[in-house]
């Protein structure tokens, strides 16, 4: 998994929490942190949460052999 993907995967799970958060208890943490929904930052911090869940669309359609057995990057010695 590539560092982007992970970061993508990070921030989805950060969204994920979010949204549970909304849904039980009624409470935006993002909005509550970045002063408000309509605030430039939660702004932001919204749509990076969108764009990263776009990105994670391709983990999923990703055949389960690359995910097990990425190419390693280390030289081989002769």
């Amino acid at each position: 998994m590539s560092a982007t993907q992970r970061i993508a995967l990070v921030l989805t799970i950060i969204g994920a929490i979010n949204w549970g958060l909304i849904g039980f208890f009624q409470f935006d943490l993002v909005a509550s942190i970045f002063g408000g929904q309509t605030s430039a930052l939660s702004r932001i911090i919204f749509g990076l949460v969108g764009i990263a869940g776009l990105v994670n669309l391709g983990l999923l359609f990703k055949p389960s052999e690359e995910l097990e057995h990425e190419p390693e990057t280390r030289p081989t010695r002769p």
